[in-house]
């Protein structure tokens, strides 16, 4: 739990640090996207520790500061779309994990799509365990036409059970080329690991009446504050005739009925650098040394051949 009330979250005055991004695309990869990101106060060795995705697979950086970034190693291939979790002494990394780079390859000219949640665990984040599944898609909303998605999974504890927030989905993006996530669920279990049950239906569906939701859910990341719980979603929406992507704070009181609050991180070109342009998209939230930090990916463009997606954070110090 964040040690915070609803209304000091609110008035936080979030600005973008100075020098973003802090991770560019690399690797030969156009994308480093969705991070996750612990605090010293949640490591074994008192660093930052951030795990992003490119098309190859996810990857671990390390800092002093949360601001500069190394490159350690890529965790697992076939893999996207991480969380970190560091509970009793253990890591635990939940990804997308997706077919094989060719197969991903032929999904975006008509073959079916196919990604699942699995789980690999770590005492110091160099050995991981062999990774193991934890939601496979078994309602009728989360597989469609071109195949199943499960994606963009958040672990949070809840009422004694562990509760997994995920996208499945897929909705197609014209001017981008490629499918975002339609709805937003989660599943629950009373091991972190598995046995996780889906619920019957989804939290969070694309609503055409919502400015900032009109095309789909994309994905959410939900947080307990000491009066209630938050959620900080970018759903993808149509604007002008082009898709954009923004942060969005949602509350609620169960964390299945969600209430839309304001926008928080909307897309915007900044002075001589793009790299927000168009989008704003998956983000971790963490509080630490009396500072809110929102670290997100953004990409410039929906152009396939020129878009780039790199990671950045804007921060807010609480008085």
């Amino acid at each position: 739990m964040l040690d915070l009330t609803f209304d000091k979250f609110c008035s936080a005055e979030f600005s973008m640090y100075e020098n973003n991004p802090v991770i560019k695309n690399f690797g030969g990869s156009f994308t480093a996207a969705d991070p996750t990101v612990l605090t010293p106060d949640c490591s074994h060795d008192g660093r930052w520790h951030l795990f992003c995705h490119t098309f190859f697979g996810v990857y671990h950086f390390s800092s002093e500061n949360g601001v500069d970034f190394a490159l350690e190693r890529k965790i697992v291939p076939r893999a996207m779309r991480p969380n970190i979790n560091y509970i009793n002494g253990t890591y635990y990394l939940f990804y997308e994990r997706t077919k094989p780079l060719l197969g991903n390859a032929l999904s975006l000219i008509g073959g079916k799509w196919k990604s699942e949640i699995f789980v690999t665990t770590s005492k110091d984040l160099v050995k991981w365990s062999r990774p193991v599944p934890v939601i496979r898609a078994t309602r009728d909303f989360e597989i469609d036409e071109r195949g199943q998605s499960i994606s963009n999974p958040f672990l949070i504890k809840m009422g004694g059970k562990y509760r997994l927030y995920y996208s499945c989905g897929q909705t197609y993006i014209k001017d981008c080329g490629f499918c975002e996530p339609t709805y937003i669920s989660f599943a629950e279990s009373n091991n972190i690991t598995d046995r996780y049950i889906s619920r019957d239906k989804p939290i969070i569906s694309p609503d055409a009446n919502n400015p900032y939701l009109n095309l789909c859910s994309g994905c959410i990341k939900v947080y307990k504050l000491k009066d209630c719980l938050i959620g900080l979603q970018n759903g993808i929406y149509e604007k002008d005739g082009k898709s954009h992507s923004a942060i969005m704070l949602l509350r609620s009181d169960d964390g299945e009925s969600f209430e839309f609050i304001k926008p928080l991180i909307e897309p915007c070109p900044c002075e001589n650098n793009d790299w927000m342009a168009q989008y704003v998209y998956a983000c971790c939230l963490t509080y630490y040394d009396n500072c809110l930090r929102i670290y997100f990916n953004a990409r410039n463009t929906s152009d396939m051949l020129k878009g780039r997606e790199r990671i950045g954070f804007a921060q807010a110090r609480l008085i």
